[in-house]
């Protein structure tokens, strides 16, 4: 299960695997066009800029966006959106981490 982030939308998974699909970049422009996402180019403009912001995509100029290791990961179910971690087979975003007791020797 994808683990995403309380700052995304419904939209965003939809873009970054538009984006994977498309030789992994393209433009709100293009996305747009291709009629898988249903509202304005400006809406998806601006929900690949907060995608950008959070490591999943990156601007590459002209209003186009590539997909980071990080978004390919969040795809794959590998990396945590909201904390901004990979997630390893030991993860559980649900437990707090806490300190290691430091080893003591009472002699």
């Amino acid at each position: 299960m994808r683990r995403s982030g309380s700052w995304q939308s419904v939209w965003d998974d939809r873009i970054l695997e538009w984006i994977r699909e498309n030789d992994g970049a393209g433009t709100p422009k293009k996305l747009k066009e291709s009629g898988l996402i249903r509202v304005s180019q400006a809406h998806i403009s601006r929900r690949c800029g907060t995608l950008a912001e959070h490591g999943l995509l990156r601007e590459i100029g002209n209003g186009a966006y590539t997909i980071t290791e990080e978004g390919e990961a969040y795809l794959d179910e590998e990396y945590d959106a909201e904390e901004g971690v990979y997630i390893d087979s030991e993860y559980d975003p649900a437990e707090p981490s806490s300190p290691t007791e430091p080893e003591t020797n009472d002699v």
